[in-house]
């Protein structure tokens, strides 16, 4: 089992939303950055899992831990012609998009910010993909110490 760290903006995806969800579970789709297709796509797998972070928010971190339960699959919101995800260049014979299935796990006791995961950059989380300058990626890759230590943190 891998582990990693997904994006979203409350505004456009909270947890609240992942939570009304069917049976919680939600395709994750709009990714369109060819290193975080290329995660979707290729590493994540069925079982592993995720935290939900809450970018661009006046409080950045993490809310909520989350489950694969569906790998890589094209993404259909590149073939919308009215979705604001539309890929013109996208071929149903040659999808270039890539999404997954997620579920909520649960929601954590606490929002942990951003802040305080960088309070950790120099020791426990010195080599947290998050925490590296100008990295700005949807999805990333968490090693199990990084997860085991985010969790304890709560």
């Amino acid at each position: 089992m891998r582990y990693w760290l997904m994006k979203t903006e409350p505004t456009t995806f909270s947890v609240e939303d992942l939570a009304a969800a069917p049976r919680r579970t939600t395709g994750w789709d709009g990714v369109r950055n060819y290193q975080a297709r290329n995660m979707l796509r290729d590493q994540m797998k069925r079982g592993d899992e995720a935290f939900l972070y809450y970018s661009s928010t006046e409080v950045p971190g993490i809310v909520a831990t989350m489950r694969v339960v569906r790998e890589g699959y094209p993404d259909p919101t590149a073939f919308d012609r009215k979705d604001h995800h539309y890929d013109p260049d996208s071929r149903r014979d040659d999808p270039r998009w890539f999404m997954i299935d997620v579920q909520l796990k649960r929601r954590l006791k606490r929002v942990i910010p951003l802040s305080e995961l960088r309070a950790h950059a120099g020791r426990e989380l010195r080599g947290m993909a998050l925490l590296r300058p100008g990295n700005r990626l949807s999805v990333t890759p968490v090693s199990e110490q990084e997860w085991q230590f985010i969790l304890a943190l709560e």
